[in-house]
């Protein structure tokens, strides 16, 4: 058989061919199969970015009410504790929503659903106290008219004296001694009314008893029959003092001025005009204008002083009535 070089080198050409078609065709289905894959990653990134987007839009749009709610409630005098931690709470969620941490769109939606829930929660609240601050805005207004009513009369009254010192130094003055005045004169009524409506004992009377228990009367007794004096006397009717228990005095006062007292026997002290006033006995009667008697007895233990004995007696402050008897 003949050998032709050029049928050899055909049958190698059209074997490299081959080859070079069937690489071909290989690289060309990897570019495509790898152009499918890039383009299906790139599909879902975009996706994602816009749940991201979508989420995150959201959570700003919440943030601003929250906000708003914040500012109003705290303006109607509510309570804005739960919703600074829900804003604190929705800050985390930003700052972990831009860090993809345990990024999922349900797991958002199911936040942005607490936080719709809350809101709606506080615009009843708001609603409540807006309802509750209208009233108070309405009593508001009254007082705010009148308080603009003495503002303006004070104003006035402030550019009137300011434009006349000198005057209103002297108004000043003249006010100060009407005041003063005033405070005398009621003082003096105050006490005229305390006079009037002070206790007032009339018909005094004096008895002497003797050790053995003989009452005598008369006004005037020998010594040595005066064991024990019993002093009498009746309240006089008065519509203006008070029905109530009283405090009645009764000082029986020595023909040198020395009050007799004895502290052991009941004797004591009381306050008569400012001044510290020594007392030989007192009652503690219930005053029921009834035109009442009174009767003290007491006991000296020693013999009378020859010489008048003054009786005075008191009650709340005043002195009611005074009486004599002598001693021989």
């Amino acid at each position: 058989m003949e050998y032709n070089p050029n049928r050899k080198s055909e049958q190698k050409l059209k074997i490299a061919v081959a080859v070079l078609a069937i690489l071909t065709a290989a690289l060309g289905f990897l570019y495509f199969s790898e152009r499918q894959q890039n383009r299906k990653g790139e599909e879902l990134t975009a996706a994602q970015a816009k749940e991201l987007l979508s989420a995150n839009t959201k959570l700003d749009s919440i943030e601003n009410q929250l906000n708003a709610k914040i500012v109003e409630i705290k303006m109607l005098g509510g309570d804005v504790e739960e919703l600074m931690e829900a804003k604190q709470q929705l800050e985390e969620d930003k700052v972990a929503l831009q860090k993809m941490d345990g990024f999922t769109i349900k797991k958002y939606e199911e936040k942005i659903r607490d936080y719709v829930k809350l809101l709606g929660k506080k615009d009843v609240e708001i609603v409540r106290l807006r309802k509750e601050n209208g009233i108070l805005v309405a009593q508001n207004d009254s007082l705010s008219r009148e308080a603009r009513s003495l503002i303006d009369g004070i104003s006035y009254a402030q550019r009137a004296l300011s434009d006349s010192a000198t005057t209103y130094s002297s108004r000043q003055k003249e006010l100060a001694e009407r005041a003063k005045e005033m405070e005398a004169k009621n003082k003096e009524l105050s006490e005229k009314v305390s006079q009037a409506a002070a206790l007032r004992a009339e018909n005094i009377n004096v008895y002497a008893i003797s050790t053995k228990g003989k009452e005598s009367d008369g006004g005037v007794y020998k010594s040595k029959k005066v064991d024990k004096v019993r002093i009498t006397f009746y309240l006089q009717e008065n519509a203006i003092a008070t029905k109530e228990a009283k405090t009645v005095y009764l000082r029986l006062i020595e023909p040198s001025g020395a009050t007799i007292a004895d502290m052991a026997t009941g004797s004591g002290t009381f306050n008569y005009r400012g001044r510290e006033t020594t007392y030989t006995a007192k009652q503690r009667i219930t005053f029921d204008n009834s035109h009442q008697s009174v009767e003290f007895v007491y006991s000296r233990g020693q013999a009378y002083k020859e010489g008048k004995h003054i009786i005075e007696l008191y009650s709340e402050g005043y002195r009611i009535g005074e009486g004599v008897f002598e001693v021989k």
